[in-house]
């Protein structure tokens, strides 16, 4: 892969704050996990009142992508893969959470998982991203 370089302009789809079409969500991390809130609205659903797994897939992606920013390292994702274990509702509050799994000297592995409020996870994935050179 070609040597990259990474620029927020705050159009991120996920956490760009100039985005008025994005999710605008917020990211902390904290003891080397990443975490943020997602409360999704009707324009993120597939079915009927069911959010669509895509976007979910999407959140998940962009915590796990935070987590390794946070370390000063600038990477993208190469490869994602995510189970769904529970439907999300339009308006249901979800928590995610990322974390890295092993820092290689070119690809990273990372995990991530988003819950519901009663601890029901919704899905859980995991991904390789690029180390940039």
């Amino acid at each position: 892969m070609k040597t990259f370089h990474l620029i927020d302009d705050g159009h991120c789809f996920v956490c760009g704050r100039q985005n008025v079409s994005g999710l605008n969500l917020d990211f902390r991390t904290e003891n080397g996990k990443t975490f943020t809130e997602f409360v999704p609205q009707k324009v993120h659903q597939g079915f009927k009142d069911i959010v669509h797994g895509g976007i979910i897939t999407t959140v998940l992606d962009e915590a796990m992508v935070k987590v390794v920013l946070s370390t000063g390292i600038e990477a993208l994702t190469v490869e994602i893969a995510v189970r769904f274990k529970s439907t999300l509702s339009v308006g249901e509050t979800s928590f995610v959470e990322a974390e890295i799994m092993r820092m290689g000297s070119r690809l990273i592995e990372t995990t991530a998982r988003m819950r519901k409020n009663d601890n029901t996870v919704v899905a859980e994935a995991c991904a390789k991203l690029f180390r940039n050179a």
